[in-house]
């Protein structure tokens, strides 16, 4: 599967990345006791919003926090031409959004289990900080 991922369209690998870090951020709100749904809501996009995750993707990139392939991948992710860009987000944003999101994506479907759950967890703690 891993040269496939390799050759995956970068929405793609973003449209699983997206899905697999809201699994990672709702069970991370439960974990903390937080069980109204509108609470838990309104907590998750303060880690999945589309700023939230431009916020991340940019700080990893100056701190050179990723490797020279995880770079690579965000920068196809970032570059992905989607047709769309949601309200209230600017082009910028909602692209390095995509890309952290495809980051996430590939390390999810390569099996990178531990790197996978390292950059979550690093993501968690930048925006509770």
């Amino acid at each position: 599967m891993d040269s496939d991922v390799k050759q995956m369209k970068s929405l793609a690998l973003a449209y699983m990345g997206d899905a697999v870090y809201e699994v990672f951020v709702r069970e991370h709100l439960l974990k903390t006791g937080q069980v109204k749904p509108n609470q838990l809501h309104r907590h998750a996009i303060t880690f999945v919003s589309a700023k939230a995750q431009a916020k991340v993707i940019l700080y990893w990139l100056e701190q050179e926090l990723l490797s020279e392939e995880e770079e690579r991948i965000v920068a196809r992710g970032r570059n992905a031409k989607s047709g769309s860009v949601p309200k209230n987000t600017s082009v910028q944003t909602y692209r390095y959004s995509t890309a952290f999101e495809a980051l996430i994506g590939f390390h999810y479907l390569s099996k990178n289990e531990e790197r996978l759950t390292d950059l979550m967890n690093w993501a968690i703690e930048f925006l509770t900080a």
